[in-house]
């Protein structure tokens, strides 16, 4: 038989509160922890703690460890919003791209916000589905501060270059340049890309060559045609026929291919301003024309993505020195967040290696000497 222990009344609160304090010191956290939140946990000021995340602030390390190790059991991650209007600078790169068809720019966007990330940074992707709304995305990457805006596969306008200018946003062109010229910028030689792929398809034979142009504003077709038409004019044949795709996608391809038709005079060999270009390209002229690559026409694309080395494709192509303009990219961007006014340089990195598949055979007079030397 259980005896019954009487507590006074007085007791039995002081139990219960104890009961509570108890339970409540158990339940774990919810919600979002505030910097509040974490001063009140270490017993430390709010400015104390929010100094502890500035590398450049003046506090004890001890604090500084203490504190970031807290922070980290709590789940307190600092507000980048907060933080900008301390330090001034929001630690985002805004993206402004408008060409996401072509696989040559997810490739890079993956890669370079890899990149940028790694160097402590925020990227904010904004895309314009159609050349004319490039300035509304300018417009919204802006409204979030961006520290600099890097420009993919587009046409900026000098309107909206000037906006990020005075913003405080620098604009960083990669793989295409501003259309002044003017301004940062990483690019790949695409003039001397060109001049390769003459040269190649001179050295093997070929004698009939076409131009297969893209965009035809764009600085990126604009260097490649000249420096392939011009070195096969240096080495002593005819200038190369052109035709105008109009887009760097596979369908403008395809329609050129169809158009070699009308293409007067013979041809043995083609570039074509980039790799989706000449895989539409082909397609077209073995299902439209009937002819046979590289049996009947030699094709070289430009890029090297990871789709012209798939067993359907084994696209002949120019190597983008991908690895070295996204290193030049993520350079002048952390100098960018650093100083702003910096004088504008544009980085021009040599092409990579022509990468040799089955879109291309030798003539049967690949000796014969041009008319001009090497």
């Amino acid at each position: 038989m259980c005896s019954r222990v009487r507590v006074a009344g007085s007791e039995k609160k002081t139990l219960r509160g104890r009961f509570q304090v108890a339970t409540k010191q158990k339940e774990p956290r919810t919600g979002r922890i505030t910097v509040k939140d974490l001063a009140k946990d270490l017993g430390m000021s709010v400015s104390t703690v929010s100094r502890a995340f500035y590398p450049e602030a003046i506090v004890a390390e001890k604090t500084r460890e203490a504190v970031l190790k807290r922070a980290t059991e709590l789940g307190y991650r600092p507000n980048p919003f907060a933080q900008s209007l301390i330090t001034k600078k929001s630690q985002i790169v805004g993206m402004v791209v408008s060409d996401l068809t072509n696989p040559f720019y997810p490739e890079v966007m993956t890669r370079l916000t890899a990149k940028l990330q790694g160097a402590g940074m925020n990227v904010m992707l904004a895309a314009a589905n159609e050349p004319d709304k490039t300035d509304e995305a300018v417009d919204l990457l802006l409204s979030y501060q961006p520290d600099l805006v890097i420009v993919l596969a587009v046409t900026l306008s000098s309107h909206a270059q000037e906006k990020c200018e005075k913003a405080g946003a620098p604009c960083i062109f990669f793989n295409r340049l501003s259309a002044d010229g003017l301004g940062f910028g990483v690019s790949c030689d695409n003039e001397e890309g060109g001049r390769r792929v003459a040269d190649f398809l001179i050295d093997s034979g070929h004698r009939d060559l076409v131009y297969i142009s893209a965009f035809p504003g764009a600085s990126t077709n604009v260097e490649r045609q000249n420096g392939f038409c011009r070195r096969a004019v240096e080495r002593g044949l005819e200038e190369p026929r052109v035709i105008e795709a109009g887009y760097f996608t596979y369908e403008a391809g395809y329609s050129a291919g169809l158009r070699m038709a009308d293409v007067p005079g013979p041809a043995d060999g083609v570039f074509c301003a980039n790799d989706i270009v000449a895989i539409g390209f082909i397609e077209g002229v073995q299902e439209g024309l009937g002819l046979r690559v590289p049996e009947d026409l030699s094709v070289v694309g430009f890029d090297d993505i990871t789709m012209a080395g798939w067993p359907s494709h084994k696209l002949t192509t120019i190597a983008q020195p991908l690895q070295e303009m996204m290193k030049a990219t993520v350079q002048l961007s952390v100098e960018l967040a650093r100083e702003r006014h910096l004088e504008p340089r544009i980085n021009r990195i040599p092409p990579g290696e022509l990468v040799q598949r089955s879109t291309t055979m030798p003539r049967s007079h690949a000796k014969e000497d041009t008319h001009a030397e090497r």
